[in-house]
């Protein structure tokens, strides 16, 4: 895929994620939460740009801070999630102010990191943004099925983050 490709479905991508993730939805802790990232990871490591051939060693350091800024982002995402479990046993989730933040600080950092890239040099390839998205949607979505099954598990209405006395029917609504 070209460059122009691998951006357009980054976007559609993320668009697609940030928008349901901000509406308050049911969660299935039995379905394929990782299929998605790994689609993406596949896709960003079959192309041939992921690594700069004249700035090898830059471009791994480069890439490899991209993951770990995706996977904490991911991490940060998960758990700033409210997830909570209505009067009928549904677990709901919905992403909360701090969501929109952990992921406002992740995309500063990829700017500030694609920034650094130039500066030094290297040619940065729309595959290492794809491959550090993947990242943040498997950690997020592990996050959010595991913290799923344990508020499932308490067997009761559960308090969330960020409030403990809001109603979860109103969530439901």
């Amino acid at each position: 895929m070209s460059g122009l490709v691998n951006a357009l479905v980054i976007v559609a991508v993320a668009g697609i994620v940030i928008a349901r993730q901000f509406r308050a939805q049911p969660i299935d802790t039995d379905r394929r939460w990782w299929l998605l990232p790994v689609i993406l990871a596949v896709v960003a490591l079959r192309e041939p740009g992921l690594l700069d051939t004249h700035h090898r060693v830059e471009s791994a350091a480069l890439l490899a801070v991209e993951l770990l800024i995706g996977l904490a982002t991911g991490a940060g995402w998960g758990w700033t999630t409210r997830v909570w479990t209505a009067p009928d046993g549904v677990v709901w989730t919905r992403s909360t102010k701090a969501s929109g933040a952990v992921w406002a600080v992740g995309v500063a950092l990829r700017v500030g990191l694609f920034v650094l890239g130039s500066a030094i040099g290297v040619h940065q390839d729309s595959s290492a943004l794809m491959l550090g998205l993947a990242g943040t949607l498997l950690v997020r979505a592990g996050v959010l099925s595991w913290r799923a099954r344990s508020v499932r598990s308490a067997g009761r209405w559960a308090p969330a983050y960020g409030d403990g006395t809001r109603s979860a029917w109103k969530e439901g609504v």
